[in-house]
């Protein structure tokens, strides 16, 4: 008897699909193809020299080799979530203690480690509309029932907030600088005022800072948890791990050194942390401590400086597609002009299909974009694209948005007619 594997699943499984993206991706590795689909960190400016040097001296050395290949505690390596307590999270402004911090394999296992832990069959989780693709996966795994509210160029519709906070939630996720897929920044009076909101009514915050170093213009905005920091009084520097505040805060080195370590964090009050470590416990152990010990040794090295010279790259990759949008887009496409991240968001005219778009770019005009109805939990804003400028270099993102910008002109006037 030939076994039915589809029956044999579990039915949250029989809901899991591919990522838009995670295909796209594999569009990359085709010259010819301009690929603004991949929210990716270009290969190029890896710290390739100071990886290598890092692995040959722990590797080489008697009294660091064992440790570096053993199994090890689950919250992580001690002197990683040290050196993030003391020195890179307080450039931020976030005053926190080592036992509050727990390391991940990349902050996508911390996104997923807080589904498990707070969603339940048919519980309200409030997203931005649109949100982070990933997010959005590790969340519906667990089938929660989306809420979502606006995210635009002014930041997050704080009425359509309160609305649904007032109806209960297990927690809002967002990304508040330079979000994922549209570029948004949260004004800091708009973080005050879902701060006091979730307080309010009793919502976890979820903050999601993949991008704190890639601004590339304008002043940086305190992220939720240090105000919420400031809220509960926290003293500063932190002399303990606390159980106090309401925002759970997600970072990562994946855009800022290199994604393959996989090495993200969680800070989190000590209730939250104590059941993520048992979760991690139950999912893999630990980071693998190789990893942990090098990224530790590169990042306490080269962070500051490194992130300074990968900024001033992509913000010249930004400039040319605002510059190439501004001269090759058609009248009636509107798109974001964001301060720091990744990626423009385009919104299209009505009646349009970025998906179908993207079906006659790849063969007819070699392109790839993501359509962006994938950031919507509804699959709504059929009609927008997330463009990502961090891989091509200036002359080929002028050459790829003009190769679009003639394509959405021939959609427009198309559209036109059949009006």
């Amino acid at each position: 008897m030939s076994l039915d594997w589809t029956k044999a699943f579990a039915p949250r499984a029989l809901k899991l699909t591919a990522s838009e993206i995670r295909e796209l991706l594999k569009l990359i590795n085709q010259p010819d193809i301009i690929s603004f689909a991949g929210g990716i960190p270009d290969p190029a400016l890896f710290p390739h020299a100071v990886l290598a040097e890092t692995f040959h001296e722990i590797l080489s050395n008697p009294e660091t080799r064992g440790a570096a290949l053993q199994y090890s505690v689950s919250e992580g390596y001690q002197p990683l979530r040290e050196w993030l307590a003391q020195t890179y999270l307080p450039k931020v402004g976030i005053a926190t203690h080592a036992d509050n911090i727990l390391i991940t394999n990349g902050s996508q296992q911390g996104l997923e480690f807080l589904a498990k832990l707070f969603i339940g069959t048919g519980d309200r989780i409030i997203v931005t509309n649109p949100s982070y693709l990933g997010a959005l996966q590790a969340f519906s795994l667990y089938e929660p029932t989306f809420v979502t509210v606006p995210v635009q160029g002014e930041g997050v519709d704080l009425a359509a907030l309160e609305t649904e906070m007032a109806k209960g939630a297990k927690f809002f996720y967002l990304t508040p600088d330079f979000g994922n897929p549209c570029g948004v920044t949260v004004p800091l009076d708009q973080r005050r005022a879902m701060l006091e909101l979730a307080y309010r009514y009793g919502v976890p915050v979820i903050e999601d800072s993949a991008y704190d170093q890639l601004r590339y213009d304008g002043e940086p905005v305190p992220p939720l948890l240090a105000l919420d920091n400031e809220r509960v009084n926290q003293p500063r520097p932190l002399s303990e791990a606390t159980a106090q505040g309401q925002v759970i805060y997600t970072g990562t080195f994946s855009k800022s050194i290199v994604p393959a370590l996989r090495i993200g964090w969680v800070v989190a009050p000590q209730p939250v942390l104590q059941k993520l470590v048992l979760m991690k416990q139950a999912s893999d152990l630990h980071t693998p401590t190789l990893n942990q010990m090098a990224m530790f040794k590169v990042a306490d090295k080269i962070i500051f400086d490194h992130a300074a010279g990968i900024r001033s790259i992509y913000r010249d990759r930004r400039d040319a597609m605002l510059a190439a949008m501004k001269d090759f887009m058609p009248q009636g496409v509107t798109w974001t002009e964001p301060e720091g991240g990744m990626f423009v968001w385009v919104t299209l005219p009505e009646g349009l299909d970025a998906a179908e778009l993207l079906a006659k770019a790849i063969p007819e005009i070699r392109v790839a974009f993501v359509p962006g109805a994938a950031f919507y939990p509804d699959r709504s804003g059929k009609n927008t694209i997330r463009l990502s400028f961090s891989v091509p270099p200036p002359e080929r993102i002028r050459e790829g948005i003009k190769r679009l910008g003639g394509l959405l002109t021939a959609a427009v006037e198309a559209l036109k007619v059949k009006a």
